[in-house]
């Protein structure tokens, strides 16, 4: 034991009219836990009644990215060996933070550079100013875990164009700047290079100023040319005909696609399928989290999460066992449990209209 102190997890800073957060785990790519979450949601009650604050910059620390998503191996643990809880607690804190982020009255800066995944979308995604760089690398890849986007995520992929966020949502596919601009998780493409003065730009200026000398066109993305095949194939109303219309299509990237949903949880898949259907339903964000909070606890009592983070985060050998194998033995019944109203427990976030 060196008896060195942890570093703060999340750092905030005041510089000229910009409060900063630093996600500040930089050996976990910024991997969130309930304390940040908690400590950013108190800075940004804080800074919304300041008004020497008038602008918010969330970045992340290190050279990897802004944020990896949540610490998976605590919840990996607590689904194993406690009795969910500690997860539940966290996904409200979280939840409510995604909410706040969506509602939050002054400009709010997310540079999404290099890994955005999972709770890093949570954290970015719902900001007012969406920042991306030639690094980033877009992404909600719940499935491959035997979990379903959360932090809002269906929300923002159910109003991506056409069936792209059904795609991006069961392959977990990421996506550099130009996609995530065309499926509206990102609003601005800035070198990375760049983003350096564009931080000092915003503590003198106002965001829009601070924007026009920095913001250039990316270069091109892939999803464009994909919409015809995504479009038809993602349309279908299960995920087994949607593998079908992929297998059957011809394009080797919808073959690719059916490929990757294959090797995903069978659960998941069609737990995801039928939350993104009710997102488009559901109107604003604040009840589609109260959906996604159900679903998340939900999750924890199936042998699918635990697997997956087992398989890709914990003992890294990529061969997930999941239960049910097949989509064909995940029955309508199993995925209705999922959306089970949780009485005196649920996240009960009024909507805002």
């Amino acid at each position: 034991m060196s008896g060195a102190e942890e570093p703060e997890p999340v750092l905030f800073h005041i510089s000229g009219r910009v409060a900063r957060i630093t996600l500040n785990r930089p050996r976990a790519l910024n991997a969130l836990t309930h304390t940040m979450v908690r400590r950013i949601d108190e800075a940004l009650i804080e800074w919304e009644r300041d008004p020497a604050v008038e602008t918010v910059v969330i970045t992340g620390a290190g050279e990897r990215g802004l944020c990896a998503g949540g610490d998976i191996r605590a919840i990996h643990d607590d689904a194993r060996d406690g009795d969910g809880t500690a997860s539940a607690a966290f996904w409200r804190d979280e939840y409510r933070l995604n909410a706040r982020i969506a509602r939050y009255p002054k400009p709010y800066v997310a540079v999404m550079d290099g890994i955005v995944m999972g709770g890093g979308v949570g954290v970015s995604a719902h900001g007012s100013v969406r920042v991306v760089t030639e690094r980033s690398r877009v992404a909600m890849p719940e499935t491959g875990i035997g979990f379903v986007p959360d932090v809002g995520g269906t929300y923002l992929l159910a109003l991506a164009p056409g069936e792209l966020g059904t795609h991006l949502a069961l392959t977990g596919a990421q996506i550099g700047a130009a996609d995530a601009l065309l499926c509206g998780l990102a609003d601005h493409y800035v070198p990375a290079d760049a983003l350096r003065h564009l931080l000092d730009a915003l503590a003198e200026l106002p965001v829009a100023e601070a924007l026009a000398g920095h913001v250039r066109p990316p270069q091109s993305g892939v999803l464009a040319a994909q919409r015809d095949w995504i479009d038809a194939c993602y349309a279908a109303d299960t995920v087994e005909e949607i593998v079908r219309r992929l297998l059957a299509h011809g394009d080797p990237a919808a073959k690719e696609a059916a490929e990757t949903l294959l090797a995903k949880s069978p659960t998941a898949l069609k737990v995801t399928l039928a939350s993104l259907r009710r997102a488009r339903e559901l109107g604003p964000l604040e009840l589609v989290l109260n959906q996604e909070y159900r679903v998340s606890c939900a999750a924890l009592d199936t042998p699918d999460l635990v697997e997956g983070i087992r398989a890709q985060v914990v003992d890294k050998d990529r061969r997930p066992r999941w239960s049910p194998k097949t989509l064909t033995e995940v029955t309508d019944a199993d995925v209705e449990r999922f959306f089970t109203p949780l009485g005196e427990r649920e996240l009960g976030l009024p909507p805002v209209l």
